[in-house]
């Protein structure tokens, strides 16, 4: 387009063109994938379980245990698969079992605290994996401000909000924003390793 003068003779300016905005074009439901088609397809050539569990037995891991508040009071259990995803943000992950007893208060909790278990902390870690006891009852625990149960004497511990839940397999991939944390630098960590637990000696530091 082109603007012309009042005065006969004048030179023609173009005028700026301005362009339209952009629209982003709106999400369908149905172009949506399902994420059970986003799993792998189980392959027959694969590991099967007891080799897989082979590996992983040799894996060692910290224990942790996840704390949260539940409609009928505090639930927990102990988890060996949690990971470290992101500094910035500060995101933590963890898997859990759809059978396990604390999935139901789990699939609605909006927030939870993760407590990494110190070394001399083997029989709360195995308090919170045994399934038909009040893990609770045997104390060492108070809640946050916040209302979420913490444990007492853990290496570290983190307050997290739950971002997501998706199911992998049999189980649950649970994804966190870590909100608040506690630690004691002094406290070892309590490591698990082919069915026992482990304590860490003094090492060389990592060049």
């Amino acid at each position: 387009m082109t603007a012309l003068s009042a005065d006969r003779g004048a030179r023609v300016v173009p005028s700026p063109v301005v362009a339209p905005p952009v629209v982003p074009a709106p999400v369908v439901a149905s172009a949506l994938v399902p994420s059970d088609e986003l799993l792998p397809v189980p392959d027959p050539d694969g590991l099967t379980p007891e080799e897989y569990k082979d590996v992983f037995r040799q894996h060692a891991a910290g224990v942790a245990v996840v704390t949260l508040s539940g409609p009928r009071g505090p639930v927990g259990f102990t988890a060996t698969s949690v990971i470290s995803v992101s500094a910035a943000p500060p995101l933590l992950a963890f898997s859990v079992d759809s059978g396990s007893s604390s999935w139901p208060a789990l699939s609605v909790a909006r927030t939870v605290v993760v407590n990494f278990l110190a070394e001399d902390q083997a029989d709360v870690s195995s308090r919170f994996a045994t399934r038909g006891q009040d893990r609770f009852a045997g104390g060492g625990w108070s809640r946050l401000p916040s209302g979420e149960p913490v444990l007492h004497g853990t290496q570290s511990w983190v307050r997290a909000r739950v971002l997501d839940r998706v199911p992998v397999g049999t189980s649950f991939l649970v994804s966190l924003h870590a909100l608040e944390h506690g630690t004691r630098p002094e406290a070892r960590p309590l490591v698990y390793r082919d069915r026992a637990y482990h304590r860490l000696v003094p090492g060389t530091p990592a060049a």
